[in-house]
Formats: structure tokens, C-alpha cells, sequence
């Protein structure tokens, strides 16, 4: 397969939401041996009210959601609260960290060409996760409930917050100031990031890639470096923004060289390790806002005008 310039081809535009999750497969369990986690897992007493779960078995990202929907559905029964992937892995923030570690260019900085993501192991044997008591369930509970993803397109940047606190800010890209005919939309379609407060409706944690223009799907991306590699597996999140799922995601980009652009098909693009953050803080009815704030107040408290990208 001819890899060409991938930068604006490998993501899905602003109207392709259905003919994309056609094509996705949500990670359930394929393979009965996760559903008997004692192969994988064996479990301690703490000494806070916790239980241990110590990993046996080397976890790929491959498997990873496998594995994690596994514990959740064996351990659901035995707390007096609703377990849920979100829970768990807040619970055990060391797993973000070392997912956020398996983005292609942290990998390069460290002298370590990745060809396939997939093949990289996150969850080592011996590693061991936390069953949260009720205490600290409830507290991670009532900070879902209180965070908020914050998007402005003219800044190119995405901020979580709980309340008022911001506890996270990336940079990101937005959809470009144009129409164009994309053949997975059947029409010409207005590009540009759409404005508006809604909700998160979805994950797609194993997503396919499609070039919109013609429909193509991918497997392989070209890198900034101008390497070849395997497509991530990395969480899309499906936003519902006035009412209307219309595709408006948030991805990660293989191209981190063109954040703080307008370059996308109408989605919001980041870094690879980004977005594993963002999934982790914004589980399904996260509220989000996407504004278009010209006027901004930099760290200094200084008032900044900005560029206005769509006119």
C-alpha cells in the first residue's frame, strides 16, 4: 500500500462518526483466558481495606483492554460500588503514565524506534493494581463528576478541569478553514471545528483509520521523521456537541508537527500521550465546551488578541 502524505488523510472527518464506529471493534474479551483472570492475576489482602492485584503475565497494549475489562468484570461483584475501567485505572494512575510512555516520539527521544505499538508491554509481570476501597472510590467518583473538557480552536488548546482547578492543558489541532468533497461523506463538507457545549457519548478504543477523501482504509502511517510504522491503538473520544453527534472527535495525530494548526478534518487533534490522558479524565457524560475566544489571558495576566484562523 502506497503511504503518500498522511498528515491530513489517516483521520475521520467532521461527518463520518456512523461509517466509522461500522467498522470498530470496542476490545470486548475475544479470548476466554481473560475472563479467567487467575491465569493473569492473583490477588493479596492490604492492609487499608484494599485488595492487590498482582499481574502474572506480561500485558500488551494489544491486550490491554482486554485484560482491564477482565478485572473489571470479575472484581464488580465484590465492592459495594460500581466498578469501572475509569475507577480502576484512576486508581492506579501509574498505568497512564505508562501508557502516555508508549508515544512514538517520547520512544524516539530515547534513542527507541517503535515499529508497532501494539507489541508493547504496559502492564509487567509482578505489577500490581489497587481494588479501590469505598473511600477512595467515592472520591474518584465525585471528581468525574465535577471535570470538564475545555476546547478553545483559535488558542489550539484543550484544558481539563474539576470546578475551577485546571488540571491538564495540551496543545491540539483543529479542522482546517475550508470546504472540501470527502467520498465518505458523499458531499462537499465544511471542515472547520464546530462551536458548542455538549457531552462525551463514546469511546472507540480500537479504531480503524480511513482516508475520507477516498475511503482507503490504513494500517501504516508515515511519522514526521519520515519513518513508516503500524497504526496506534489509542482511544478515539465521540463528542455530542447542541444536541448533534456529528463526528466531532478527539484522536490522537501520528504527525504531532501539525498541532497548534488548523489542519484537521473538524476533529481535535494530539499527541499520542495525550490522549490517554484525556480518556482517562473523561469517561462517558464528561461535559465538554468548544469555544472561539479571540480575546485570552496568558500565564503573565497579560490580554492577548489571537489570530483569527476562520475569519
Amino acid at each position: 500500500m502506497a503511504i503518500g502524505n498522511m498528515k491530513s488523510k489517516v483521520f475521520p472527518s467532521i461527518f463520518l462518526t456512523i461509517i466509522l464506529l461500522v467498522a470498530i471493534d470496542f476490545c470486548c474479551p475475544k479470548d476466554d483466558d481473560y475472563l479467567n483472570t487467575s491465569l493473569y492475576t492473583k490477588a493479596i489482602p492490604s492492609t487499608q481495606n484494599q485488595q492487590n492485584i498482582i499481574i502474572k503475565t506480561p500485558i500488551t497494549i494489544e491486550n490491554y483492554f482486554q485484560f482491564i475489562d477482565s478485572i473489571v468484570k470479575k472484581h464488580d461483584t465484590l465492592v459495594p460500588y460500581k466498578l469501572s475501567e475509569h475507577l480502576l485505572v484512576r486508581a492506579n494512575s501509574w498505568i497512564i503514565d505508562t501508557l502516555k510512555n508508549t508515544d512514538y516520539y517520547l520512544m524516539m527521544q530515547r534513542d527507541s524506534f517503535v515499529y508497532n505499538q501494539k507489541e508493547m508491554i504496559v502492564l509487567p509481570t509482578g505489577a500490581q493494581l489497587i481494588l479501590p476501597d469505598s473511600i477512595l472510590a467515592q472520591k474518584l467518583l465525585q471528581s468525574f463528576q465535577k471535570t470538564h473538557i475545555d476546547i478553545n480552536i483559535p488558542e489550539f488548546k484543550l484544558r481539563i478541569y474539576e470546578d475551577t482547578l485546571k488540571l491538564h492543558e495540551f496543545p491540539i489541532r483543529v479542522g482546517r478553514n475550508e470546504r472540501k468533497y470527502l467520498k465518505m461523506a458523499d458531499g462537499v463538507v465544511d471542515l472547520k471545528t464546530r462551536t458548542g457545549t455538549g457531552h462525551i457519548v463514546k469511546h472507540v478504543r480500537n479504531p480503524d483509520y480511513y482516508n475520507p477523501v477516498n475511503g482507503h482504509k490504513y494500517f501504516l502511517t508515515k511519522r514526521d521523521d519520515g519513518k513508516v510504522t503500524k497504526l496506534p491503538q489509542i482511544p478515539f473520544i465521540e463528542t455530542e456537541i447542541n444536541g448533534v453527534r456529528n463526528g466531532q472527535l478527539i484522536h490522537p495525530t501520528t504527525n504531532p508537527i501539525t498541532l497548534n494548526k488548523a489542519y484537521s478534518n473538524g476533529c481535535i487533534g494530539t499527541k499520542e500521550s495525550d490522549v490517554w490522558v484525556i480518556y482517562y479524565y473523561a469517561p462517558i457524560g464528561t461535559k465538554i465546551k468548544v469555544r472561539y475566544d479571540l480575546t485570552v489571558v496568558d500565564s503573565l495576566h497579560q490580554k492577548l488578541i489571537l489570530e483569527d484562523i476562520y475569519n
